[in-house]
Formats: structure tokens, sequence, C-alpha cells
């Protein structure tokens, strides 16, 4: 079986969280040794003080949920949250400009990429497969490639669905080696992770990931005994 652990972004972007609750995930992804926590722009400062010198990434979203912010807002969130201290930048496609087949969608993300890159971090696009037909989930991960991204991830989670086999495998597909796909949306069973996996996902965004975990410590002391 995969070491999912290290596929893993222990996630929390619920609107109600409280500080406890970002602690408590921190703790959890040290216990279990994932590779990353994603938290909102509000509380990646406490996270990165409490994450200090460790090698688990601190990931956030940029516009998120909906993704259409203004360029200018989404470029001074990607800033602050970098001087905060967040290494990798999920950043919502605007795809209010895409369905209007306007070329900003490509233009506003390279400017994203330019500032993330110039400070030595990673940018994930969230493309929001729910809302896009095949042609146009095609379509959108050419204009994240061409735009220098270093992900294309699936969903928010706030769409009507959230990550799918068959859209992990089209993405995977429409991409570059050098660009990865992270899965996210939907996915809280060691199966649908595994799936994930083996259709192309080089990452999950998940908040069911200690019960996960748990599941799996369960399903190897059983083969075990």
């Amino acid at each position: 079986m995969y070491n999912i652990n290290q596929f893993i972004e222990h996630t929390l972007l619920k609107p109600d969280i409280s500080e406890k609750d970002i602690s408590r995930l921190i703790d959890e992804a040290f216990e279990h040794n994932f590779l990353g926590v994603c938290v909102p722009p509000f509380w990646v400062k406490k996270a990165a003080a409490e994450i200090s010198k460790s090698p688990l990434q601190l990931v956030t979203v940029i516009g998120f949920p909906f993704g259409y912010n203004l360029t200018e807002t989404k470029l001074d969130e990607i800033k602050r949250c970098i001087d905060f201290g967040a290494n990798e930048l999920d950043i919502v496609m605007n795809v209010s400009s895409f369905k209007s087949n306007l070329p900003w969608t490509k233009i506003e993300l390279a400017k994203c990429a330019n500032l993330v890159h110039q400070n030595g971090c990673l940018m994930k696009v969230i493309i929001e497969t729910a809302f896009l037909t095949e042609n146009e989930i095609v379509e959108a991960c050419k204009i994240c490639v061409d735009a220098g991204t270093d992900f294309v991830k699936t969903s928010t989670g706030y769409a009507p669905y959230g990550a799918t086999v068959k859209d992990v495998k089209l993405i995977r597909k429409c991409l570059p080696n050098n660009v990865g796909v992270k899965a996210s949306g939907g996915i809280r069973d060691v199966d649908t992770v595994l799936k994930m996996i083996e259709s192309g996902a080089d990452r999950i965004g998940m908040s069911s990931s200690v019960e996960i975990m748990k599941r799996i410590q369960e399903i190897n002391l059983g083969y075990e005994g």
C-alpha cells in the first residue's frame, strides 16, 4: 500500500473553525506525518509559528471559494500569506471569467504564478471541475500550464461535488509530467484515496485524514493477524 500520509494535505477550511481547531490540525499532522496542512489565510501566521522549521508544508487558499475576486485582491492576499509563512498557495481560478472566454483568466494566473515563484513557493490552481464540461477541463488545464502553475487541483469543496476518479484521470492526461494533480473535495474513505492516487493524484486535500489513517492501521492490523 502507498505511504498515503505523504500524499495528504490535512485540511480545515470550514467557516466556523476556532484557534484550538488549527492547533489540533497541526498536532494531528505531526502525529501522522502528513505532507502538509491547509488552513485559511487568516490562520496562516498562527500555523506558521506552530509549524516552525519542521518539514510540514503550510498551504493556504487564495480567492476562496469562488475565485471571482479582483486580480489585485488575489495578488495582495498571496503576498501577505507568503509573508506570514505560507509556502504553497491554492488559487481558485476565475471560473466566471473562464466561462466568458476572457483572456484575463490566463493573464491573472500568470501574474499569480510570477509572484508565487518569485518567492520560492508552489502554486496550485483550483479549476472547480463540478462547474466544467470535459472539454472545459481540458482547456482549463492548458491555461493553467501555460500560466505556469505547479499543480492543478480539482475542487474547493464548495461546489455541488468534489473530486471524481474520472476528472482526476482526465486532468492527469492533460498535464505534462512536471505539473502535479491535487484531488480534493468529498474524499472520505481509504478506497477513494487509493483510487485517486491510482488515477494520477500526487496530492490529496482532505479533512478526514485522521479517520483515514486509523482505518489504514486497522486494515494493517487485520493483515498481521
